[in-house]
C-alpha cells in the first residue's frame, strides 16, 4: 500500500517540487496551499496520487479538515511536511510593517504548530514522520533578522518533536536550505540551490529505515 504524504505550501517552489519528487517514488500526496488554480493545475499533473486542498495553515480549522479528508481519501497520513512560509516586506524590527511582522509569524512558526497538532494523532497511528522546513537562516545569526528568528524556532521546535516522537517510533527532521531559486524571491537566483535538490533531500530522510532517525539536512548551494 502506498504511503501518504501530506504537504503545505504545495502549490509552488519545495512543496511542489517534494510532491512530484513523492508521487515519482510512489507516495500518495495531499496538496495544500491557499493558490487553488496552482494547486488543481499540480494535482491534474500529478494524476490519481494528489489531492489538492484548499486552506490556510493559519487556520487551524482548516488544517484539521485537510488531514480529515486526506485520511478519507488514501486511507491514513504516514508523513506530514509542514513547508508553508514566507519573509517579510522590509526586513527589520524597526523599518517593518507591524502586519506584516503579525503575518511572518503567524504562517513561519502557528501555521507549522497548527500542522504537527493536525497531523500528529493521525502520525502516532502509523508510527509516522514529520518533516519541517528550517533553514540556514535559523542556524547563525544574521543582522537583524526577524524571518531568520522564526526559522530559529523551526530548527529548536523540531529537536523538541524528535525526542517527543521517538516515545512512540515516530520521527522528525528539519530540511534547512541555503538559497534556493523560488518564488520566495523577487528575483531569480540562478546559480543556487533549485527546488529539486530539497525535494531530494526531503524524500531521503522520509526514506530511511525504521531504525535511522534524519533529524536535520543541512544543504548549502556551493555558488
Amino acid at each position: 500500500m502506498a504511503r501518504t504524504l501530506l504537504i503545505t505550501g504545495a502549490s509552488s517552489g519545495i512543496g511542489a517540487a517534494t510532491a512530484r519528487e513523492a508521487v515519482a517514488q510512489g507516495w500518495n500526496v495531499a496538496l495544500v496551499a491557499r493558490s487553488a488554480d496552482k494547486l488543481e493545475t499540480l494535482a491534474e499533473e500529478l494524476g490519481d496520487r494528489a489531492l489538492a486542498i484548499e486552506g490556510d495553515v493559519t487556520d487551524l480549522a482548516a488544517v484539521e479538515d485537510a488531514v480529515a479528508r486526506t485520511t478519507a481519501q488514501f486511507g491514513g497520513l504516514d508523513a506530514a511536511f509542514a513547508n508553508a512560509g514566507r519573509g517579510l516586506k522590509t526586513a527589520g524590527t524597526e523599518k517593518a510593517d507591524p502586519d506584516d511582522l503579525r503575518g511572518l509569524i503567524e504562517l513561519n512558526i502557528l501555521g507549522l504548530l497548527h500542522t504537527a497538532r493536525a497531523a500528529l494523532p493521525e502520525l502516532r497511528k502509523t508510527r509516522g514522520h514529520l518533516v519541517l522546513t528550517g533553514s540556514a537562516a535559523g542556524r547563525r545569526h544574521i543582522a537583524g533578522s526577524v524571518y531568520g528568528a522564526t526559522k530559529w524556532f523551526v530548527h529548536g521546535y523540531g529537536g523538541n518533536m524528535s525526542e517527543e516522537m521517538r516515545e512512540w517510533g515516530g520521527r522528525c527532521t528539519v530540511i534547512a536550505p541555503g538559497i534556493v531559486d523560488t518564488p520566495f524571491f523577487d528575483e531569480a537566483k540562478p546559480d543556487k540551490l533549485k527546488p529539486e535538490d530539497i525535494a531530494e533531500a526531503v524524500l531521503f530522510a522520509l526514506t530511511r529505515p525504521a531504525h535511522a532517525d534524519v533529524r536535520e539536512v543541512f544543504v548549502m548551494p556551493t555558488g
